[in-house]
């Protein structure tokens, strides 16, 4: 298995330096690998819109000798969704049924114990005062942790007005929501294996645009810590039938109470202001209930003597 994401790890970590060319052939490999290993360099280049030479030197930018090598690579990487299934075997393979709730509970705790071990508190600090001083919060994480994203941008708003979640099926539509970032700006990225390009991509962005860059990821040796000051750390377990991500959902958490923590007169109000809209709403909704209910009594009283008419 330690072979398997080799060619991903191999992208990632050289992403940066790559030109134009070669990062539009990363991007559609990460996103199409399946169909790229069929494809000859002159096949790929046509599929991508670059030159044939510009994907032989793709590959030797990626360490490959020449493109059979960078091939059989892309092989591995095809081959490696087979060893996940495998890996998913082997691991519920050991654990009868009536096992499962407390396997998985018990596996969650260790994640959270490993994390609270690894985790720096200075870095968690740094952040918190980051996000703090920022103008504007802009806050990314694709695929399954697209709800880290959404979970953490929905607290973040509460206590600040200049959240911006970003949403993004491509690379061009990432940028434009991204395009007046600067660096009285910060992002948060969440990325766990397999790591995301466009993610990636979107923290390149902002750092180039010298906005402060936050990620939570598995590891120090995260690509995604290429432009990162301020990295934090969760344990994770990507092997699994469903990813768990509960060790960055906690971190996540905290960094929520730490702002609270240090906003709370703002919460406060903003809370009280919602606790009104909240009871203005209520009323006025049930109201309306009460109007549609009396209404819907009334009609299906009076159905049984429709059809006794013949009228229904």
């Amino acid at each position: 298995m330690g072979n398997t994401n080799d060619l991903t790890n191999r992208i990632n970590e050289r992403y940066s330096s790559m030109s134009k060319g070669q990062k539009l052939l990363a991007a559609y490999i990460t996103d199409n690998y399946d169909k790229a290993v069929f494809l000859t360099a002159a096949g790929l280049g046509e599929v991508v819109g670059v030159s044939e030479s510009t994907v032989v030197r793709f590959a030797a930018q990626l360490g490959y000798k020449g493109y059979p090598q960078f091939q059989k690579a892309l092989e591995e990487l095809v081959r490696s969704k087979l060893d996940a299934v495998q890996r998913i075997e082997v691991t519920y393979g050991r654990i009868s049924r009536s096992k499962v709730l407390e396997s998985v509970l018990k596996s969650d705790m260790e994640r959270l114990k490993g994390t609270l071990q690894k985790i720096d508190e200075h870095v968690f600090e740094l952040a918190a005062e980051t996000i703090l001083s920022a103008r504007r919060i802009y806050v990314i994480g694709i695929r399954s942790c697209a709800p880290l994203a959404q979970f953490l941008a929905f607290y973040l708003n509460y206590i600040f007005d200049n959240v911006i979640l970003l949403h993004t099926n491509s690379s061009s539509e990432l940028f434009e929501q991204m395009v007046r970032i600067s660096r009285e700006d910060v992002i948060i990225g969440i990325s766990f294996p397999r790591y995301s390009l466009r993610t990636l991509k979107a923290l390149e962005f902002a750092n180039n645009r010298s906005a402060k860059v936050i990620t939570l990821t598995d590891s120090v040796h995260s690509p995604m810590n290429l432009y990162s000051s301020c990295n934090l750390i969760a344990e994770s377990d990507m092997s699994s039938i469903a990813d768990s991500l509960v060790a960055p959902l906690s971190v996540i958490n905290a960094l929520i109470v730490a702002l609270c923590m240090r906003r709370q007169e703002e919460v406060a109000k903003m809370l009280e202001t919602l606790e009104q809209v909240w009871d203005e709403y209520q009323v006025y909704e049930n109201d309306e209930i009460d109007y549609i209910d009396d209404k819907l009594k009334m009609r299906y009283a009076k159905t049984p003597d429709l059809e006794e008419d013949g009228q229904l």
